[in-house]
């Protein structure tokens, strides 16, 4: 059983506990791989059919507070969580998400990327992609 989405910035409401900081608990987490500083989890809610996070072991809230070595690795599952979506669902496109704070969204502080398939048709228009989470982002206003 998956948990119930948290609160904004709370932990896991049954537990007390972070959800990214548990990591081997099969009820909260279910992992696609684990690296030494970093693992790859299916999303609890997915956006679309494989959508992945990429989450420090670490607790740490800001993408901006990695360690080298941790954004060394970032780096190398997100491309080995791309190779797992593309073998699985053939996706025509990607998003990479981070909330980063809590104005841009973020309601776990503890730092997870997002690795979106996107599928042609997931959206009328997918113009503009990340750009339409803020107002004035038509892509018909665009100057050519």
């Amino acid at each position: 059983m998956k948990p119930a989405m948290a609160k904004e910035h709370e932990a896991e409401p049954d537990t007390g506990k972070c959800l990214f900081c548990q990591i081997h608990d099969p009820e909260v987490n279910d992992l696609l791989f684990t690296g030494q500083e970093i693992y790859v989890r299916l999303d609890n809610f997915p956006a679309a059919k494989g959508h992945v996070e990429v989450v420090p072991i670490r607790h740490v809230a800001s993408y901006f507070d990695l360690t080298p070595s941790e954004h060394t690795e970032v780096y190398a599952l997100i491309k080995r969580a791309q190779q797992y979506i593309e073998e699985r669902f053939q996706p025509d496109g990607y998003t990479i998400g981070v909330n980063e704070g809590r104005a841009a969204g973020r309601t776990i502080d503890h730092l997870h990327i997002h690795l979106i398939p996107r599928y042609e048709g997931d959206v009328p228009d997918p113009r503009g992609g990340i750009r339409h989470v803020l107002p004035g982002t038509d892509p018909d206003e665009w100057l050519a």
